[in-house]
């Protein structure tokens, strides 16, 4: 989604979604029309008397007080991803943004510590600022004057609403469910004895449960629909971190030399080459994709999509060249395999040159890396501590194959 930038903190610039613009109105609306029953909750928390027929006197001063609290909150939301942030700086952890979305805040960390005691201060960290927050709010609640006056009344309600949200927010954050704080800090926890992809999987499988849970609750314990929202995105979360965590493991001290098809191996296709030939070459080699050679140079790559995009009773007629990609896109053999899959997700390709200086060495596919991640998890070396010998034998083909 569409993101704005809002200021900056310490360095760190402050973003907000597009979805954060619309759920606010929402959340100052949930806040407004049910302000009669908060200030009951906050009366009977902290034995306070705010009156409610006041606060409750018009829908106008309802929504806007509603508004006020929900300001307050993701304020709260910004100084606890800011709690994350200043912690992992200390540690050497640059951090790229901050985004107030639907969902609350998110601290955008550009590499994840891996020693666990690291992991859990950053992860403590803002969970504790939400209390810090939360016992400024209340001295600053029992600091107002008693009385039925509006402006008395209001600041009381928001200040006890905003201290107990704030502990709230930091309760929930540290419940098991990763990717949030708590499964973060159970992560680092397991990962003092445990790798820290065996650890990452464990919190992961954790934080599913918890996301399934939640979710059950949303839907049948009053929890609502947006709980069931949130139980989807950390389930979505917990997966994808996982599966990035262990394939980094994974692929520690294997280079795209390691994985890919050597040169010799590759065929590759003349770009004069009808549409039709080329289709037929690709049915009998069962390959989807081709790099295509002009005058012994790689000038293309030519996929089973691009033959496609010609209609059927011309692929006689059009050539290679005029249907293939020249947008090509390279990694070097001494490169490690994430640099590759990076590249292959930011282009949305499948294929990637193998380029050594401007000679042509090899590709590497994205089914060459998933292959080898599939036997390097079947031989179980990734759940060790890396040793002093490098691992590519350990799931090394004795034949590539070009996809």
């Amino acid at each position: 989604m569409r993101r704005f930038r809002l200021g900056s903190a310490f360095g760190i610039p402050i973003d907000v979604d597009l979805t954060f613009l619309l759920v606010l109105p929402l959340f100052a609306w949930a806040i407004g029309s049910q302000i009669g029953r908060y200030v009951e909750i906050v009366n009977d928390l902290f034995g306070s008397s705010i009156p409610v027929d006041t606060l409750t006197a018009s829908t106008e001063l309802s929504l806007a007080l509603g508004l006020v609290a929900a300001l307050g909150l993701f304020v709260g939301v910004v100084l606890h991803e800011l709690g994350h942030s200043l912690v992992a700086m200390r540690y050497g952890f640059p951090i790229s943004s901050i985004t107030l979305w639907i969902f609350g805040g998110i601290a955008q960390l550009d590499e994840m510590p891996e020693d666990w005691r690291q992991e859990f201060l950053i992860a403590i960290a803002g969970p504790v600022v939400s209390v810090a927050l939360g016992a400024v709010s209340y001295a600053a609640f029992l600091a107002v004057p008693a009385g039925e006056s509006l402006a008395l009344a209001a600041a009381a309600f928001v200040l006890g609403y905003l201290a107990l949200m704030n502990v709230v927010l930091a309760g929930f954050n540290l419940l098991p469910g990763f990717p949030m704080d708590g499964g973060r800090v159970l992560r680092a926890l397991l990962n003092r004895t445990r790798p820290y992809a065996r650890a990452t999987e464990i919190a992961a499988e954790v934080g599913k449960v918890f996301a399934i849970l939640l979710g059950l609750f949303g839907l049948f314990g009053g929890g609502g629909l947006f709980l069931v929202a949130i139980a989807f995105f950390i389930y979505i979360g917990a997966a994808s971190e996982a599966q990035q965590t262990v394939m980094r493991a994974a692929f520690e001290g294997v280079t795209v030399e390691d994985v890919m098809t050597p040169a010799d191996r590759v065929t590759a296709v003349d770009d004069d080459l009808s549409v039709a030939e080329l289709i037929e070459t690709m049915f009998r080699e069962r390959h989807t994709g081709y790099p295509v050679e002009r005058d012994g140079e790689i000038v293309g790559l030519v996929t089973l999509e691009d033959a496609r995009a010609v209609r059927e009773v011309e692929r006689d007629a059009y050539r290679v060249e005029e249907v293939m990609s020249t947008d090509l896109y390279t990694v070097a053999p001494d490169d490690d395999v994430m640099t590759a899959l990076e590249e292959l997700d930011s282009h949305a390709v499948g294929r990637l040159l193998v380029m050594d200086d401007d000679e042509f060495v090899g590709l590497i596919t994205r089914t060459d890396i998933m292959s080898a991640l599939s036997i390097i998890k079947s031989s179980g070396r990734y759940q060790s501590e890396p040793a002093d010998s490098t691992g590519p034998d350990v799931f090394r083909p004795e034949e590539s194959r070009q996809s």
